[in-house]
């Protein structure tokens, strides 16, 4: 207690005292019992009362012992498991936990991860965990501890599936990180598959790329042979000689696409009779077929360079067919055996053709020129209008980068031969439009649009407003001395515009194949009778495995103008799914297969290499399992884990304010009760 409060208190002592003395004793000659007993009880009050007012505290002095943190972080990915060292951690860190010395010196915790970090106890420790971010749990142990001085005892084999590289990792002031290599160190003779890229999808006909990576570990040359096959049939096969120098192989091919459909493979290398791990020796992989064949007719009233040039543009892809007739030819013409309809400056006698497109909800591509009947095409459509004059303009084209219904590259647009069109100002009536170009008017650049699209429920539109469209293409030949990039461009506008939107109630989203042990996440949308996303929807799925029959069923949870739902671990093998609106009874159904690959299994050692690089960015030593006496010497040795004593100052009140309150209200009423009885009342 200060000398202040000390004083303080004597002070209330005095001035109770005075005022009592001045009260019940100054001028008074006749001293009863009584008035001694009402002088004391008021003395009290006042004296409590001051205190109350003063509220006296003490300091009190407590001593904390902190000793620095010990955390054993151990690797539960199924590849300790299959390396034959889960025994060997069991008891590597069963000997440190228990170690009579480091736990008097340190605060020892057990962590277990995979991708994620959790606390562990020995007894549950499994190696079940099917992919590892060692980088991660660097990161988490270090804010968990970020005040208190910590030994990180890192129990791995350094085979990292995902997330940063952590050889590069280098731990705080506060931490020190103590790698323990779980695993053979010794080099096996191992031939593996460390990689293969394909895309998942490929077109009717079409070729479609492979590219696969080889390794090969060991000391003698050795010579196999890679195959990719599918069902009994091998498609592709080449012999392969590695040695030590020689270690790695790529190989690409290519295959055809023959039918629709989805297809397996399974590239293989055929394993080395002293090989352990086999495992890494094969891949697969899956395709899925689609057709992409689009059939264009381009209709037109005039003759103009620009049609011939579209025709060759469109077919250069082997996929697509343009057909251009006259608009005096209509009348043969079957709509509904084109995905697209191109129409060239049209005029009053596309009418027919408007309305067609309109009631059967065709895509179209609008081009205008010199020649258009404005005065016709503002009454023909919705969209837009021009308020035209005889008189014609020269239009630039600027390039939008902000354009999102689909990804084109920008082609040197802005040094492109301007476009003719009539001179006037449009105006769009619908404000979903996205400008693919803008209008660049006698070197002014302008908000106009020059190649715009927009859709509806049912269909999709483009526009563009000039003719001499040829001229670009030839720009595009100067400028790359080949037409493929400008076709590109081409061909990725009809290739959206001739997609047919999906007029289901109930549309869903998932991938024919998947890895075994990747995130499958399905999703879905439902729309109202007005084709508007209802969020309402009660989406059930019903997930079928085909081998085994089992039946998953999953609610599917809205959230983005979408429902979604990830299942979790499922097992290889093909599933079909049902997608159900439970008011409404809506179904979609579809099907997709889970292809065999652990990748925790494709390893036929540790990683001693990137431990080692691991402790040598953060200045320790390597540590191996069947020595875990060199650990224990190494962490009592180290004099940065000292055990601190923390002074922690606390103020407490020398009395209950309550206390005090109540003793108050005591004397108080102790005085009142005691005048009323002696009759000062």
């Amino acid at each position: 207690m200060s000398l202040t409060t000390v004083l303080l208190i004597s002070l209330a002592a005095i001035v109770a005292l005075g005022f009592v003395i001045f009260k019940y004793f100054v001028g008074t000659k006749k001293r009863t019992g009584s008035i001694y007993f009402l002088a004391a009880l008021r003395f009290v009050s006042i004296f409590l009362l001051l205190l109350l007012l003063i509220n006296p505290k003490i300091k009190q002095q407590q001593f904390e012992v902190i000793k620095p943190q010990l955390l054993i972080a151990i690797d539960q990915s199924v590849s300790i498991d299959y390396l034959e060292k889960g025994d060997s951690v069991r008891l590597f860190a069963d000997y440190l936990i228990n170690h009579p010395k480091l736990q008097e010196r340190f605060s020892i915790q057990t962590y277990g991860f995979g991708k994620e970090l959790s606390r562990i106890d020995l007894d549950s420790l499994a190696f079940n965990k099917q992919q590892t971010n060692i980088s991660k749990v660097l990161n988490s142990l270090e804010k968990l501890n970020s005040s208190n001085q910590t030994a990180i005892v890192l129990l791995s084999d350094g085979n990292q599936t995902v997330g940063e590289d952590f050889q590069y990792f280098t731990s705080r002031e506060t931490s020190e990180i103590f790698p323990v290599v779980t695993g053979d160190t010794t080099a096996q003779t191992d031939l593996s598959i460390s990689n293969l890229n394909v895309n998942k999808y490929a077109f009717l006909n079409n070729k479609f790329p492979i590219e696969v990576i080889l390794n090969y570990s060991g000391n003698t040359p050795v010579q196999s042979r890679f195959e990719i096959k599918s069902a009994n049939s091998v498609l592709f096969t080449k012999t392969i000689d590695f040695n030590s120098d020689d270690n790695s192989e790529i190989i690409t091919t290519t295959l055809t696409a023959n039918k629709l459909g989805t297809y397996l493979f399974e590239a293989v290398i055929t394993p080395l009779p002293s090989e352990k791990n086999t495992i890494n020796n094969s891949k697969k992989f899956g395709i899925e077929v689609i057709d992409e064949r689009t059939s264009v007719l381009i209709l037109t009233s005039v003759s103009h360079p620009d049609l011939g040039m579209l025709k060759k543009s469109i077919e250069s892809n082997e996929q697509r067919e343009a057909k251009i007739d006259f608009i005096e030819n209509y009348k043969n013409i079957e709509l509904n055996d084109f995905q697209l309809v191109i129409l060239y400056q049209p005029n009053n006698q596309f009418r027919s053709v408007f309305e067609d497109i309109r009631t059967k909800n065709l895509n179209s591509f609008i081009i205008t020129g010199t020649q258009t009947d404005w005065d016709f095409l503002n009454s023909a459509q919705q969209y837009f209008r021009k308020d035209h004059t005889p008189l014609s303009q020269e239009i630039s084209p600027i390039y939008n980068e902000n354009y999102s219904q689909f990804q084109f590259e920008n082609l040197g647009f802005n040094q492109f031969p301007p476009l003719v069109d009539a001179f006037g100002f449009l105006n769009f009536k619908n404000e979903t439009f996205s400008s693919m170009l803008f209008q660049k008017l006698e070197g002014v650049p302008t908000n106009s649009p020059l190649l715009v699209t927009f859709q509806n429920n049912f269909s999709k539109q483009a526009v563009l407003f000039g003719e001499n469209v040829w001229k670009w293409r030839a720009q595009s030949f100067m400028n790359n001395s080949s037409f493929d990039q400008f076709d590109t461009f081409i061909g990725k506008l009809v290739q959206y515009l001739s997609a047919t939107l999906n007029r289901d109630r109930l549309t869903f989203e998932a991938e024919s194949f998947y890895l075994e042990n990747e995130e499958i996440n399905i999703s879905a949308q439902y729309f109202d009778q007005n084709y508007q996303f209802n969020p309402d929807g009660k989406l059930v799925i019903l997930i079928k495995n085909l081998s085994s029959n089992e039946v998953l069923e999953i609610q599917m949870l809205p959230g983005n103008n979408q429902f979604k739902v990830q299942i979790e671990n499922p097992k290889p093998g093909d599933y079909s799914f049902e997608i159900k609106e439970q008011a409404s009874g809506i179904l979609g159904s579809g099907t997709f297969s889970i292809l065999g690959f652990n990748v925790e299994q494709q390893f036929s050692g540790a990683n001693l290499a990137k431990l080692q690089s691991l402790a040598k960015n953060n200045q320790e030593g390597l540590y191996f399992l069947n020595d875990p006496e060199a650990m224990v010497t190494g962490l009592i040795a180290d004099n940065r884990f000292v055990t601190m004593q923390k002074n922690r100052e606390k103020t407490l009140h020398l009395i209950s304010w309550k206390f005090l309150l109540a003793l108050l209200v005591l004397s108080l009423s102790t005085e009142w009760f005691a005048r009323k009885y002696f009759g000062l009342i």
